[in-house]
């Protein structure tokens, strides 16, 4: 079987990813085989294109898809040739029409999720499941601020975060983000291209500030953000979208309130598949109730894959964004 991929040789910008007919390998021991339907769109995917995450070139790009089990390697029993599946964490190449790949990595699609919403939310969606249920787990009644809340990840937390009683204090980069975020679940939004991030937190909190960030966004947001945080507050840095996070001082955290700073990521959250299917069960579980609604605010074909990867390492998308193989 062969299938169409795209692959890179070199590291760079959207030109260097190239569309390319490969041979599929059949599933050996412990894989499977799958029949992609959709492909999650993630920041993570520009950081192993431009090589700020280095893997040994040539390989493929992307983590996160939905699709159809169409053949079954030996010592695999939770998954049949016909299971709908999807996966947030794989062996670099999600960006193809077919794959074989690790059968641990895949949990079933429940009725009610389809293919595109399930390719837009596993990554994202675990992403938010670990963050607010294992990094810092959230009870309820507390105030946080979430960093880029009209994205992909920072629109399901808006909802999640309302499911649970949280008061989600989100920034956005415009009006009309700003009610995306509000509309799906926001307590108050900041927008940090008129407003003074850590100033409007101090006054949303009556000056208390907040124990948690979350921040996704990386080098721009960093020191904003640890103003924002209470006394023995925690920094969740997740993300550079805005670059890497570098040259930190570890003075700055006893200097603003004995902070705490963690750089989680979700391999560690769901190493194996028990795990997994938990976080995952927490994930379809809000879904399944309407709490959590995905938003799909773009849709590439993967031969565009390029466009996609511009159009959000630019910003000029909002909530997910997903490819669909020809």
């Amino acid at each position: 079987m062969q299938t169409e991929a795209i692959r890179i040789t070199r590291h760079g910008g959207p030109e260097v990813m190239e569309m390319s007919v490969q041979d599929v390998p059949e599933p050996g021991e412990g894989e499977v085989t799958i029949e992609q339907k959709a492909i999650g769109l993630n920041f993570i995917d520009i950081y192993f294109r431009t090589g700020l995450y280095r893997h040994p070139l040539p390989h493929g790009l992307g983590f996160e898809a939905a699709g159809k089990v169409v053949a079954v390697g030996p010592g695999v029993t939770h998954l049949k040739a016909g299971d709908r599946v999807a996966y947030a964490q794989s062996p670099l190449g999600a960006y193809a029409g077919v794959r074989t790949m690790p059968a641990w990595q895949l949990v079933k699609l429940p009725r009610g999720v389809d293919f595109e919403s399930a390719a837009a939310m596993m990554l994202k969606g675990l992403t938010v499941q670990y963050l607010f249920r294992q990094t810092y787990r959230l009870q309820g009644g507390e105030t946080i601020l979430f960093h880029a809340a009209a994205g992909g990840v920072g629109l399901i937390a808006c909802q999640w975060a309302r499911a649970l009683g949280v008061r989600l204090i989100g920034t956005v980069s415009g009006p009309e983000k700003a009610e995306l975020a509000k509309r799906h679940g926001a307590w108050e939004v900041i927008d940090y291209s008129r407003e003074d991030v850590a100033a409007r937190v101090l006054e949303l909190t009556d000056g208390r500030k907040v124990p948690v960030v979350y921040d996704g966004v990386g080098k721009s947001t960093w020191l904003a953000s640890l103003d924002c945080l209470q006394p023995r507050g925690l920094m969740v840095s997740f993300g550079n979208a805005s670059g890497p996070v570098d040259g930190v001082n570890l003075g700055i955290l006893a200097a603003k309130g004995s902070l705490y700073v963690t750089r989680p990521a979700i391999s560690d959250y769901t190493p194996t598949q028990e795990k997994l299917a938990a976080a995952a069960k927490d994930l379809f579980s809000l879904v399944g109730k309407g709490s959590i609604r995905m938003e799909i605010g773009q849709r590439f074909a993967l031969r565009d894959a390029g466009r996609a990867h511009e159009a959000l390492a630019s910003r000029q998308t909002t909530g997910a964004t997903v490819l669909l193989p020809d």
